[in-house]
């Protein structure tokens, strides 16, 4: 059951398309949702610390916090307009502490949701995914930013490798698969076996334990790259939500995106929905 979602809110542009996603997963399932806005402390170069005025470094945090507000006010009319019981927080924070900030947030709720990161954004939302995926214990819905409708559940993508990330989205993701129409177990053919088990046959048994019929799909590497065969596979298929895990790794208490995981996050058509 997915009784609250929480979503981080972004200042600076007309529409949220990470809260209007979150409003209509929160719609769907009865459930509450959380916006997270974040005011930013300024940027300063390190080779321009001292050589910037206070009072310009002033007019930075005021807009950040002019930013932060006008997202939730946004979110708060969304929210009363799709008939949703909705709360609202803004916290200050720099970009890395928002991150790791929005992750322990994220571990009071059933689902956290997250925008894709956007290049001119820089490394603020790529690190608020990150932060959210592996630090929260949660599922996490990513987003693209070309997403226009509501939550849609005619078609789930099941990404199977065999791994404990794969296992645990799975899981994660039942509540989801439970008002599909329809749900592929993917496999990419080539893709390392993580656990002997890479067929999908056992997981195909598992999920019809639950009343889950679903079919199993073996797909080719494109160039031995699986992202892309997944991407193509989810456009060719019209799926709406794609289900995997969710993989990196830590150096100096820094995550790092494995490269399947970050290739689907840079060019995803559709929602994510990831754990670790």
């Amino acid at each position: 059951m997915v009784k609250d979602v929480v979503v981080n809110l972004t200042g600076g542009h007309p529409q949220d398309f990470a809260a209007d996603f979150a409003i209509s997963v929160a719609g769907t399932f009865t459930a509450e949702v959380a916006g997270i806005a974040f005011i930013y402390e300024p940027v300063i170069p390190g080779d321009m610390l001292g050589g910037i005025p206070t009072d310009l470094i002033e007019v930075q945090r005021e807009e950040n916090r002019k930013a932060a507000e006008a997202a939730v006010s946004r979110f708060e009319a969304a929210s009363r307009a799709a008939g949703v019981s909705a709360e609202t927080r803004i916290v200050d924070a720099s970009l890395a502490g928002a991150a790791d900030l929005f992750g322990r947030i994220a571990r009071r709720f059933d689902i956290a949701v997250v925008g894709q990161a956007r290049r001119e954004q820089g490394a603020s939302e790529e690190l608020l995914i990150e932060g959210a995926l592996f630090g929260s214990g949660r599922p996490v819905v990513v987003v693209p930013y070309i997403q226009k409708q509501s939550l849609k559940l005619d078609r789930i993508l099941i990404c199977w490798d065999g791994s404990r990330p794969a296992a645990r989205a799975i899981a994660d993701s039942i509540p989801f698969l439970a008002r599909a129409k329809a749900i592929d177990i993917v496999v990419v053919t080539g893709e390392r076996d993580k656990s002997g088990e890479i067929t999908g046959r056992n997981m195909r048994r598992h999920l019809a334990r639950h009343g889950f019929q679903t079919e199993i799909k073996h797909i080719m590497a494109t160039g031995g790259v699986a992202q892309n065969a997944i991407l193509t596979h989810a456009l060719e298929s019209r799926t709406d939500l794609i289900v995997m895990g969710g993989y990196g790794h830590s150096r100096l208490r820094e995550f790092i995106l494995g490269g399947v995981t970050r290739g689907i996050l840079k060019s995803m058509p559709v929602p994510v929905l990831m754990s670790h």
